[in-house]
């Protein structure tokens, strides 16, 4: 009799079960095709290159989703994973050697665009966004790759790739990596770099999983010492790399959480004695408050700094900068009665606009009814005239058959 267990695992594997679906021989022809850098590799890698750097210099999204769908970088590094799993040697050294020449080509191609390029933005957000990889874009990497070797692998390919080429970009940080070796801005360089190289290591990691998991041909198998060698360098690989994304994440969580603490300290606080928050600068969990009025007393600061330690912001992590302004109690009242005031008066005045556009909305909604009113009796009395139409039309029809009576009984 079978268990609950039992037919939980079979229905399981019902659902999860691959190897009817997949075929590995063409898979491994497909990924190997893809390794050449030769003839249209060449010119796709090139177009991509000035894609992915006119959109980082122009910021603009679309255009590096562009470059990253084009892009060729992901057949080497797919090929390493395949070669790693299958013990290809040969396999190895061409896609390693592949992946090497593109990269360089990339480099100094970009390096020379962003160069010659007359353009530079004030706040290049999709340049920095690719100079601080965490362990999101490990798992980005990982299972991007995962999804993109089963996609080869399968029968019947859909569109998986294209997702993956997007969601494991590879062009562009490359590309940022041109602009900072051109700007000789070096953050910029070494953590694009950074976000390439976990890209592609953990991608090469996911195809070698993948590989060993379908259970794709070996050409050879490696004797026992060799292998652990190899999985013993692939680990060390693995740790480096996962390492400092480790730190830049638990970093990226750190600010985001002390951003937050300090935003909600702000606003429960604005009022410090006689004196007002009326700014703060956030940099890597460090404060500054702008605050201007009455200077602080040690009282007031050390009543400062307890507050800001309930809403888990240290005291060595604040500075204050003082902007005093010689008031009296009076003056300094009547400062913040006005800046309630002008609040209030804003309020007031966005409480009027809003009155306004409403009165405006019942105004169309009322003629809106009307004029569906109007329509209904036109309606109304376009049925009416055809009722009628139809009536005149039977009474002319039995006319003509009553004359057309009349004339035969003459005859």
């Amino acid at each position: 009799m079978m268990t609950i267990w039992d037919y939980l695992k079979r229905l399981v594997k019902k659902y999860i079960y691959v190897y009817d679906q997949i075929d590995t021989d063409s898979a491994a022809e497909r990924i190997k095709s893809g390794i050449w850098f030769r003839g249209p590799n060449v010119w796709i890698l090139a177009f991509s290159i000035v894609i992915a750097s006119v959109g980082l210099n122009v910021n603009s999204t679309a255009v590096i989703i562009g470059a990253m769908l084009i892009s060729p970088l992901m057949g080497p590094i797919v090929g390493t994973g395949l070669a790693l799993g299958t013990n290809d040697t040969d396999l190895l050294k061409l896609s390693a050697k592949n992946l090497l020449i593109m990269v360089v080509i990339a480099l100094i191609a970009s390096t020379l665009f962003f160069i010659l390029s007359p353009l530079s933005l004030v706040n290049p957000t999709e340049l920095e966004a690719r100079t601080s990889p965490t362990i999101y874009d490990v798992l980005i990497a990982l299972f991007g790759g995962l999804a993109g070797i089963f996609e080869q692998s399968r029968k019947e390919r859909g569109t998986v790739l294209s997702g993956v080429a997007i969601a494991t970009a590879l062009m562009p940080p490359l590309c940022t990596a041109g602009y900072g070796l051109a700007h000789l801005q070096f953050h910029y360089f070494f953590g694009a770099m950074y976000l390439f190289i976990i890209n592609g290591v953990f991608i090469t990691l996911a195809t070698y999983l993948m590989v060993k998991y379908l259970r794709f041909k070996t050409n050879s198998c490696l004797v026992p010492a060799v292998e652990k060698k190899r999985r013993n360098l692939i680990t060390a690989i693995l740790v480096v790399v996962l390492v400092p994304s480790i730190i830049s994440a638990v970093n990226l969580v750190m600010n985001n959480n002390f951003q937050r603490n300090v935003e909600s300290f702000v606003d429960d606080n604005r009022l410090v004695g006689r004196s007002y928050i009326y700014d703060y600068d956030v940099q890597k969990r460090h404060v500054e408050f702008s605050i201007a009025g009455a200077p602080l007393n040690d009282s007031l600061k050390t009543a400062f700094f307890a507050n800001a330690a309930r809403y888990k912001i240290p005291e060595g992590r604040i500075s204050l900068t003082e902007h005093a302004i010689g008031m009296t109690q009076e003056e300094m009242n009547g400062l913040i009665d006005d800046i309630y005031t002008r609040t209030d008066a804003e309020i007031s005045e966005n409480n009027a606009r809003l009155n306004a556009l409403q009165a405006q909305l019942d105004i169309l909604t009322f003629s809106i009814d009307e004029l569906q009113h109007r329509a209904d009796s036109l309606r109304h009395a376009d049925d009416s005239l055809r009722a009628r139409d139809a009536l005149l039309q039977h009474k002319l029809d039995s006319l003509i058959s009553l004359t057309s009576s009349r004339n035969v009984r003459r005859r």
